[in-house]
């Protein structure tokens, strides 16, 4: 497997999103400007330009016709996405960490870090008909107090939102009521991302207690479990294959004081029902922040504190049986 490296960020990764149909994904790092790239030559397709803040988070329109996107400069925009646009800008009382299209798109939520005084929350604002525009907020779920909420996703019929944060707890809420309906506290420090599975009936999370993971996501019941010996700051499913991919390394503030191999910045590999971890694959030079996987389950996308993005297709041997490749 041969990866194909694009250089277009001059600082750390953030956040890695796919197209629905696969054939873009988008890149948010900490240098201000989100990038879309094809998929399948890592060829960059242009920047989206108007921050003024690291950029967390961002999500696409199944369409692919808008991009939202969510930044430390306490804005979220909405951007016209083949031709690089800024359509529309609401601000926040906080630092913007996350943004999620809720089904349907009719709903997006925000999530703003505590700032000045200010609470954690998860903001849910409406997208107009003609997506020109979006709300000002007319829900806010207040979080955990001082405790950043690092992801929010809606859960089944946008009906409850599932948040994970620096507490290390993962909690449905309610959005009706902005209630707390279920509570777990399964990690023991900080969870730094939370990914669906493609049916949405449970979802992985990464936790910088060197631990990964699956639940239900109606129960919140802890499935399986995928210990590494790093701190982990990405996981996602495979939609094709019976797999996790799980991606983290050495706190990047120690990063100079030790090799690339004491570092353990590899892609990790587990079998999701067996839970055996089944390899790795090598290449950034820092941390992997971000990970992606193609919705067709043929590739994946990392994202690196030293900059760069590897986009990973994989080869043949990949989908064959074992038994098939040692018969061969």
């Amino acid at each position: 497997m041969r990866p194909v490296l694009c250089k277009g960020h001059e600082r750390p990764l953030t956040h890695i999103k796919y197209t629905a149909e696969g054939d873009i994904f988008f890149s948010c790092a900490k240098d201000h400007h989100p990038t879309a790239w094809y998929s399948d030559t890592g060829e960059r397709l242009g920047t989206y330009i108007g921050h003024q803040g690291a950029v967390w988070s961002c999500d696409v329109t199944r369409d692919g016709h808008r991009l939202f996107t969510a930044s430390a400069d306490t804005k979220m925009k909405m951007w016209e996405m083949n031709t690089g646009v800024e359509l529309h800008s609401v601000s926040f009382d906080g630092p913007c960490k996350y943004v999620e299209l809720a089904a349907g798109e009719r709903e997006i939520l925000v999530t703003t870090d505590p700032f000045m005084g200010y609470a954690p929350a998860i903001n849910i604002m409406t997208v107009s008909e003609d997506r020109e525009t979006v709300s000002e907020p007319i829900v806010k779920i207040p979080g955990p107090p001082q405790k950043r909420i690092i992801r929010a996703c809606w859960g089944q019929l946008n009906k409850t939102i599932i948040s994970a944060g620096e507490d290390g707890i993962v909690r449905i809420w309610d959005v009706e009521t902005q209630k707390c309906l279920v509570e777990s506290d399964a990690h023991k420090k900080q969870v730094s991302d939370l990914q669906f599975s493609a049916d949405r009936t449970h979802f992985i999370t990464a936790s910088l207690d060197k631990v990964a993971k699956l639940w239900d996501a109606q129960t919140l019941d802890v499935l399986k479990t995928y210990p590494a010996e790093r701190p982990l700051n990405a996981a996602c499913i495979s939609p094709l294959m019976n797999h996790v991919i799980v991606g983290g390394g050495q706190d990047a503030s120690q990063v100079t004081t030790t090799a690339g191999a004491a570092g353990k910045f590899e892609s990790q590999f587990y079998h999701k029902i067996y839970e055996e971890n089944l390899g790795s694959i090598k290449g950034h030079f820092g941390p992997i922040n971000a990970l992606a996987m193609h919705p067709d389950g043929r590739s994946f996308v990392s994202g690196g504190e030293d900059g760069y993005i590897r986009v990973h297709h994989f080869d043949a041997d990949y989908f064959t049986p074992a038994h098939m490749i040692r018969e061969k």
